[in-house]
């Protein structure tokens, strides 16, 4: 009896957990349908983005790559990303290998749309996977009998039914599903405490889209102060004493490598400089021809206030005043007519000091609590990443 008892106990446990697989296929599945529908609908210019770095990619030689100006649409991805696009280009031959064709600008045969839409659908694959991993990690009772209560289902619903992900990804045309899911790996095994694993996933992820070196303040210094530092004292503060400098070197190691043979191939080729001027493009100005609603913003529009004041009360020559400089609908640099201009080092220092304040990395504990709860930046990360939208 004892036998057959502990048997119907295990054979309990493993329906239950294959109805807890069940949920996440079917949402999986059901996002992967409605993507599959939205193939034939609007696209916008990211489309021949991508078209042109495919062509780039397969039919220039690597030392072309980062020159290549037929197209407006330059390849201004990192290294990683650029041979992505030349592995996807070596799949996209067998559709249409007229897409390949650096000259054929704004081509968008049907083949080529169909390529192009399942690569994205395909690689999102890879976002699927790390939700997963995520999931599995969340806290929270599984017996809940109210499928909508249990914290996995709902952390799994923003996740693959981010409205966001699916305009951006798969009506705009960008693969940010896939890079998504490098960042949500990279997360998942910070969870599993695994973070040699997860520096080398974010490391990737700096490689393939350098966006994403708004988090990496966070990544290092969770990652310093939880790995690098064995003891904690009893308020949570590392002991400074603890510091490993063999785990800081195994650390540094395998980020270094990662850039190491993501740039390698340029910098011996002399073109490091290139590559980080199509990277950081800082003469298209401070802020882009449409402005976001962001700090510099305000400082703009300060500044056409006060120039018109100035203007007023007769203490700026008009000649002195650019009309229209900022706000022309041009992609460029320009001086502020009353308030200091602001250098590209400006703006990183800037940023910088922001983000650790805001999110208080500066008194991050060391470790998470619990056996696989997330530490302060983590969920700073994953609920950027639930609510961004590209």
């Amino acid at each position: 009896m004892a036998a057959a008892r502990g048997g119907n106990v295990d054979i309990g446990a493993r329906s239950r957990v294959a109805g807890d697989g069940g949920w996440f296929v079917t949402l999986a599945l059901g996002v992967t349908l409605l993507k599959c529908l939205l193939i034939p609908t609007y696209h916008s210019t990211d489309f021949e983005v991508h078209r042109n770095w495919l062509a780039i990619t397969h039919s220039l030689p690597v030392s072309r790559w980062y020159y290549e100006a037929t197209s407006e649409w330059t390849l201004d991805y990192p290294p990683l990303f650029a041979w992505f696009e030349y592995a996807l280009s070596h799949v996209a031959r067998y559709f249409d290998p007229e897409m390949l064709k650096v000259l054929n600008l704004n081509y968008a045969s049907e083949n080529t749309i169909l390529f192009q839409r399942f690569s994205v659908i395909l690689t999102d694959l890879l976002f699927i996977y790390a939700a997963r991993q995520c999931c599995q990690c969340i806290n929270g009772r599984k017996d809940r009998r109210d499928l909508l209560e249990r914290p996995a289902f709902i952390l799994a619903g923003l996740l693959l039914w981010n409205f966001g992900l699916l305009i951006v990804d798969h009506i705009h045309f960008q693969y940010n599903g896939f890079l998504s899911g490098i960042m949500l790996l990279s997360i998942a095994r910070m969870f599993q405490k695994r973070p040699l694993e997860s520096a080398l996933l974010f490391a990737v992820l700096l490689n393939f889209k350098h966006i994403y070196l708004y988090i990496a303040p966070a990544y290092g210094v969770y990652l310093l102060r939880s790995y690098c530092f064995t003891m904690i004292n009893a308020n949570g503060s590392v002991r400074w004493r603890s510091f490993s400098l063999l785990r800081f070197l195994a650390l540094a190691f395998i980020v270094l490598s990662v850039f190491a043979i993501s740039f390698g191939p340029f910098i011996y080729l002399g073109q490091l400089p290139q590559v980080l001027s199509r990277l950081f493009p800082f003469k298209r100005g401070l802020c882009h021809a449409y402005w976001a609603p962001n700090f510099w913003a305000l400082y703009n529009a300060a500044d056409k206030a006060l120039s018109v004041i100035g203007v007023k009360m007769q203490l700026l020559s008009p000649a002195s005043v650019r009309t229209g400089s900022m706000t022309g609908g041009l992609v460029q640099e320009f001086e502020h007519s009353v308030l200091p201009s602001v250098t590209p080092m400006a703006t990183l220092i800037c940023t910088l000091i922001s983000i650790l304040v805001r999110n208080g990395l500066y008194k991050l504990p060391a470790v998470g609590k619990g056996p696989c709860m997330p530490s302060v930046p983590c969920r700073v990360m994953l609920i950027k990443r639930v609510l961004q939208s590209g």
